[in-house]
């Protein structure tokens, strides 16, 4: 049987880390077993679902590079199939209607709660209790599955191993609400059946759903599908995941520079592990993934470990696709990529330092731009001995060869003329020429900022 898999969010916001990584272990375990990938969109919450959040939600899978065999399938464009299929567990007496009030219901669970019982439909509108009782006027009705009151529901679930449920806790589930909306329950057993879901992989929150949504499955003679469900990404703290955690919408983190490789990588080992293995591509993560490697114990989200995983991938990156990648981020800080040297090279000096392209694009500032040089600073370095060093390569460096082995045997002789350290000449010629000290080997900086660059900078800052 061929693996189908399905991400089903419901477009009621952003794509957040916890919907991210459920989507990537879908989308990860179809593609290893050569499956599809089907992408449903569960917009029945009309109130709260937004044409924004749906396009929200693509935008991230497009960049996360989640990409979907078939779909997306919107529920709202399902409804006469719910119906139809609604209609028919009436006639099989799978289902029933039921008159019950909104106002009843609150004093029977009201009453329930008073006992110390579980609040729970008691069944009152079961055809076997309503046999003789005359339907009340102005009532619409809700539509309830007639669930098995005896027995236990059990699967052999793909993470937590086998979970079961004893029916007589489970009580009959609205399939309808009165206006005739179908409920997310119902609704996700007919969608999973008619789109042939193999498995499910979604998180542990819908624990809960899983034995309503198996029985529903076993009333209509359908097979259910394989269940796994994924623990909950805490914060660091252990408290569970917050906006103040990082948990912003997974686009936030294309903008602070983050590569999409790299947050595949990284949501997959929120609670995923193939070995000892830390830093792997997509391609691997395809050969790789299987369900037994998901702890069934919640995990952490940590921003730390992001930022490395993040300038892993920065680094092993092809230099001619880096700088591509770092230039709409020189723009992003009003930059222009052409006002100074190719940001291929400017990506490779800076890679080692930066942990995201905003920051790399930030370091770059004085690639592209004459920086400012604090005079205070400066001074704080300024030795009648040190001007005069800079004096000096200030006049040789209009003959040197521009090479970063001269530059660097330059301000070393420059040093030692003048009974100094090459420290004591390097540091200061970086704020000179770059407004920070905060940047790689000086002198691997000069060569790629150009002889004319260089000089003009340094006659600016002392005054030559």
């Amino acid at each position: 049987m061929t693996v189908r898999t399905r991400f089903a969010p419901a477009p009621t916001g952003f794509l957040h880390l916890g919907g991210a990584r459920t989507a990537l272990f879908a989308w990860a375990y179809a593609r290893h077993h050569g499956g599809q990938f089907i992408l449903r969109v569960e917009d029945t919450d009309v109130e709260r679902s937004t044409p924004a959040a749906v396009k929200a939600i693509l935008d991230a899978m497009a960049w996360l590079g989640l990409d979907y065999d078939e779909g997306p399938y919107y529920q709202m464009q399902r409804m006469d199939r719910y119906r139809a299929v609604l209609d028919d567990m009436l006639a099989r007496g799978l289902a029933y209607r039921d008159y019950m009030t909104a106002a009843e219901l609150d004093a029977l669970r009201a009453e329930q709660t008073a006992r110390g019982e579980k609040p729970r439909y008691d069944g009152r509108w079961r055809p076997e209790n309503a046999a003789g009782k005359t339907p009340p006027e102005g009532v619409a009705p809700a539509i309830r599955f007639r669930n098995p009151d005896t027995g236990a529901v059990a699967w052999q679930d793909g993470v937590k191993g086998r979970v079961e449920f004893a029916n007589a806790e489970l009580d009959d589930l609205v399939l309808a609400r009165g206006d005739g909306t179908p409920t997310y329950n119902f609704c996700v057993v007919v969608d999973d059946w008619d789109m042939r879901i193999t498995d499910v992989i979604r998180g542990d929150d819908h624990v809960n759903n899983t034995p309503r949504q198996i029985n529903i499955f076993r009333a209509l003679g359908v097979a259910p599908p394989n269940f796994a469900h994924v623990p909950t990404v805490l914060g660091e703290d252990g408290a569970k995941l917050s906006k103040r955690h990082g948990a912003t919408g997974v686009m936030e983190y294309e903008a602070a520079g983050y590569l999409p490789e790299a947050m595949v990588n990284f949501l997959a080992r929120i609670g995923w592990a193939h070995g000892d293995d830390e830093i792997f591509t997509r391609a691997q993560l395809v050969e790789w993934f299987d369900l037994s490697g998901i702890s069934p114990a919640p995990s952490r989200f940590n921003l730390s470990k992001l930022n490395w995983v993040n300038q892993e991938h920065l680094k092993r990156m092809p230099e001619r696709e880096l700088g591509e990648r770092l230039v709409p981020y020189l723009r992003k800080a009003g930059l222009d990529p052409a006002a100074g040297p190719d940001a291929d090279a400017v990506a490779m000096l800076l890679r080692d330092r930066a942990e995201t392209l905003v920051a790399m694009a930030d370091a770059a500032a004085y690639c592209y731009a004459t920086p400012a040089v604090d005079g205070a600073k400066l001074a704080e370095q300024m030795t009648p001995a040190i001007r005069a060093s800079l004096a000096d390569l200030h006049a040789e460096f209009a003959a040197l060869e521009w090479t970063r082995e001269a530059l660097g045997s330059a301000m070393k002789s420059a040093a030692a003329r003048h009974g100094l350290k090459p420290p004591q000449v390097m540091m200061p010629m970086r704020l000179v020429v770059c407004g920070t000290t905060a940047t790689p080997a000086i002198d691997a900086v000069l060569a790629l900022l150009g002889r004319d660059t260089t000089r003009e900078r340094m006659a600016a800052a002392l005054g030559i």
